[in-house]
């Protein structure tokens, strides 16, 4: 990718218009992954850039120059230099891409009338086709939407057809006009579905790759590499060593001439050859001196076992922060600190950079977990129970790579079919669920989720008490098999490991004991599976072949979706020939391939082998038969199974935008209305905020004596309903601060004085009635573990006591809304319970729509609550609403690309740097 011209001529430097040219939006910044899996920062330009921006130029190729400026240019005149490097950030913004000190792309605009801009970009020739174009129009596309802009121009050289490419992939509708050699492109910058779909996929493409990047490593250097037996850098050396590691290691010590046998290096610049990752291993203190020897020396991952970070304290935070901010400046994605390591068992790779003595065989089940501490105690677990994995990697602080990163990388992982993951808790919960949703569809996901009932003190100040079913429903909404330790994760991974999926949710039970068949058949309908065939008791002394040959029969039985084989070793004959019969009878079997089987063998835990199906290596192969301890494990497992594989065949649905939508007038009454702190909006503001979503709510006045009472009332037409301004009293069950159907004036009169001498106060709602109906709530809370949730449920006491209430995070689909509002318990009442005339669903659907689109629009909305909602067949009508506005807790899943931003604290007692080089 070259460059394009034009956008060089027109408005003066920043001070024209009383702008400090230094003081940009921060949160413009970004770190962001190119095409190749590197690591580049983005920021706006600052005068103090000059020489960085000349230095560029010289190095520009002599075509880049012609394509960029339409001419020679063979140099930046001062008056010229001045205005590149001083911008308004308003009307004219420039971003440029930092890597390390040096500046290798520019991507500018200029406003050249109240709704467009010209863009232009130029990249260094030695970084062309690494993707710098794309993000660079993406971010200038999101700044000048923030300044108001909506549309960009751009005029290319008719032979700048790498520039040319990169606006016509990048998903809008561009127009094309070609005189005297050049093309004048125009397109609106607003996102659409095309270019969302465009740059989530170069999203994918990228984070993928960096991880790639980090489990193919061509070369490790472990720097720290030591000849203690007692230090965790000789047992990562020991251990890249013993899994005979299929490229080059290369040992770090300054004290030593070899370790392990191996030539040692004083310092990673010394190593000969590059170095694709190192893993640090030296104290915490020390780790930032060998960084600089990494970033001089071009190594593209950092794998970070070292502790004493962020779990150490405030100055260990900031050390970490710091560092990471650095390596990303510099090209390098890390992994930790505080980590156990990455492993990849393919044959190719054999790395295992990881504190955990053995490489584990050979599998495709990758696994993502967050704890350093429980990483070789899993990785031992996996062993035991015959799980093979592809890769492996523990995060521990997780201040770089994350799940997420993991979930892109194994979406489009040859060698993967299960994912497993270990969290304690999201970077980016939105991107997690979007992430999770779209793998899930191919590849099954399982979780284990701590702080079930316990929150970290700095999540506890946004914590949203969330009953644990409504956590549950969040998951399986995103198609994540949500289990609750270590031993139900394994149990359900050896299923989706090593069998298929099931059709549906009809078993058949095979064994020689009628009282484990019968915890096995008590098991499957507490799940809520069916028995698609009576169970079937061979006896205890049955034969192996006739054991065998009413396994096959069952597997035959088209009322049979899976089976479960249940085995108590009679006396007489070993264990292992009824094992070996019940593996051929499998294999044999022409369903088989599409139904799951599980086993409760000799009470093995694992894939014994005797009912493992190998390869030609002897690894463990699909269509081995897991077995479990006892029937109630085995049949639990394959019910997580049967669920995923109802989700599966479930419709996805589309995000629907209901009409009459005005997000944009919305954003500046939300501007105008956020405040640093939580703010609950007044009657006024919320109605012209729910207005612009087309949410209306019965019509109402604010009455403050009993004459007005009256007015209001006959304004808006009789019956009313008299409400008394406290929330209080308005939300009790015994209706204390409400009078309702209200049809004369004088009723008026008496309520409105009940109501004041109830309330203490003169101010009472008066609202038209609306249609009769059932009362229900809709809400918005955001969480920090799953960012904003729509929830559901019919209002009152009951379920507000029972917890019937049902959850979906925003994005919602029209598939999701669907569900949410029949998903309560109390959910039939809306249907025609008991032969009443039923809710219009349609409207109730369509309000949560809106509502979620709110959530999705405007994040600064901490929570809203419609309660009650009148759902009736004439409609849904909303009597009551509550907003609050303030800063969001989660970060939105919006925007242009960009890394998990590090915001590093000043250390205590230190000062900020400016980007001018002045501190504050």
């Amino acid at each position: 990718m070259a460059s394009t011209g034009g956008a060089s001529h027109g408005a003066g430097d920043g001070s024209e218009y009383g702008r400090d040219p230094f003081d940009y939006p921060r949160h413009w910044e970004a770190d962001v992954v190119l095409a190749d899996g590197r690591t580049v920062h983005l920021r706006p330009i600052v005068p103090t850039d000059a020489d960085r921006i000349v230095a560029l130029h010289a190095r520009l190729s002599e075509r880049t120059r012609y394509l960029r400026y339409f001419g020679a240019y063979p140099r930046i005149p001062a008056r010229d230099l001045k205005r590149f490097t001083t911008v308004d950030h308003h009307d004219r913004v420039a971003f440029v891409a930092l890597l390390g000190d040096d500046i290798v792309a520019v991507g500018r605009y200029e406003r050249v009338n109240a709704a467009s801009a010209e863009v232009a970009f130029v990249v260094d020739d030695a970084h062309q086709g690494r993707g710098l174009g794309s993000i660079l129009l993406e971010h200038l596309a999101a700044a000048a939407s923030e300044c108001g802009l909506r549309r960009f121009v751009a005029e290319v050289l008719a032979e700048n057809v790498a520039m040319t490419r990169v606006f016509r992939d990048a998903g809008y509708q561009v127009s094309r006009a070609f005189e005297e050699g050049l093309l004048h492109l125009e397109f609106d910058i607003d996102p659409t579905e095309e270019s969302l779909a465009v740059a989530r996929a170069r999203e994918q493409a990228a984070e993928a790759r960096s991880v790639h990047n980090l489990l193919h490593p061509r070369s490790v250097a472990v720097i720290g590499a030591s000849t203690d037996s007692t230090k965790i850098g000789y047992a990562v050396l020991s251990n890249l060593l013993a899994a005979d590691f299929a490229g080059p290691v290369y040992p770090v010590n300054p004290e030593h001439v070899s370790v392990r046998g191996v030539r040692a290096y004083k310092s990673v610049l010394e190593i000969p050859d590059p170095v694709d990752l190192a893993v640090v291993a030296v104290p915490a203190e020390a780790v930032e001196s060998v960084l600089d020897g990494a970033l001089t020396k071009g190594v593209q991952t950092l794998v970070i076992v070292s502790a004493g970070f962020a779990e150490s304290g405030p100055h260990g935070l900031h050390a970490e922060l710091r560092l990471v901010g650095e390596a990303r400046a510099h090209g390098m994605r890390v992994v930790g600190p505080n980590a156990l390591g990455v492993l990849n068992t393919d044959p190719k790779v054999r790395l295992n950079a990881t504190l955990a003595p053995r490489l584990p065989r050979r599998g495709r089940t990758g696994f993502f977990c967050q704890s350093g501490a429980l990483g070789i105690a899993i990785l031992a677990d996996a062993e035991a129970r015959g799980l093979g994995l592809s890769t492996f990697v523990s995060a521990g602080n997780r201040a770089d790579v994350s799940g997420n990163d993991l979930l892109q990388y194994w979406e489009t992982d040859p060698h993967t079919d299960v994912v497993l993951l270990y969290l304690e808790s999201f970077g980016n919960p939105r991107k997690f669920a979007r992430l999770a949703r779209r793998l899930a569809r191919t590849k099954p996901v399982v979780a284990v989720k701590s702080g079930r009932h316990a929150v970290r003190p700095q999540l506890a100040a946004t914590s949203t008490d969330i009953d644990e079913s409504s956590v549950q429903t969040l998951f399986e909404q995103a198609g994540v098999v949500r289990v609750d330790t270590l031993a139900q994760l394994f149990d359900t991974a050896l299923v989706f490991a090593n069998q298929p999926l099931p059709a549906g949710p009809r078993i058949g039970i095979v064994g020689n004991s009628s009282a484990i068949a019968l915890l096995a058949a008590d098991t499957a309908r507490a799940q809520g599976l069916s028995l698609g065939i009576e169970p079937v008791d061979v006896g205890s002394q049955a034969s192996p072949e006739s054991f065998a040959a009413a396994v096959g029969e069952a597997l035959a039985s088209p009322e049979v979706d899976a089976l479960v084989a249940v085995f108590v070793p009679p006396v007489a004959t070993p264990g292992t020939a009824y094992a070996r019969a019940l593996r051929e009878t499998v294999l044999a079997t022409p369903t088989t391939p599409e139904k799951p089987i599980v086993s409760t063998f000799l009470a093995a835990e694992g894939v014994p082998d005797e009912l493992a199906v190998t390869d030609a290596d002897g690894t463990v192969v699909f269509g081995s038969i897991p077995s479990y301890p006892s029937p109630e494990r085995a049949v639990n497992a394959l019910a997580r199974v049967v669920r995923y594989a109802e989700w599966r065949q479930r419709p996805q649905g589309s995000v629907v935008r209901p009409e009459g939508l005005h997000a944009e007038r919305a954003q500046s009454l939300v501007r105008e209305l956020t405040e640093e702190r939580n703010v609950v909006l007044d009657v006024d503001d919320m109605v012209r905020l729910l207005d612009c979503y087309g949410i209306d709510v019965v019509a109402f006045q604010v009455v403050s004596d009993v004459d007005e009472a009256v007015a209001a009332a006959r304004k808006l037409g009789f019956p009313v309903t008299l409400k008394a301004y406290d929330d209080s009293l308005r939300d009790r069950p015994d209706l204390a601060g409400v009078r309702l159907d209200l049809p004369t004036p004088e009723s008026v009169r008496v309520a409105y004085r009940d109501l004041r001498e109830v309330s203490g106060r003169d101010e009472v709602y008066v609202q038209r009635m609306a249609p009769k109906g059932l009362s229900c709530a809709i809400g918005l809370q955001d969480d920090p573990s799953f960012g904003t949730l729509v929830s559901f449920g019919l209002s009152g006491v009951v379920s507000t006591l029972l917890g019937d209430q049902a959850f979906r995070a925003v994005p919602l689909t029209d598939v999701d809304a669907a569900t949410l509002v029949r998903e309560p318990r109390t959910a039939p009442l809306l249907t025609g319970y008991r032969g009443d005339e039923p809710a219009d669903l349609s409207a109730l659907q369509d309000l949560v729509l809106r509502v979620a689109a709110l959530a999705e629009d405007h994040p600064e909305v901490r929570s809203l609550s419609l309660d009650p909602v009148l759902a009736s067949p004439e409609g849904a009508f909303v009597t009551n609403a509550r907003i609050v506005l303030g800063p969001p807790p989660s970060r939105p899943d919006t925007g242009p690309r960009r890394l998990r931003q590090i915001v590093t604290p000043a250390e205590p007692g230190s000062s900020v740097q400016k980007p001018d080089g002045s501190t504050a």
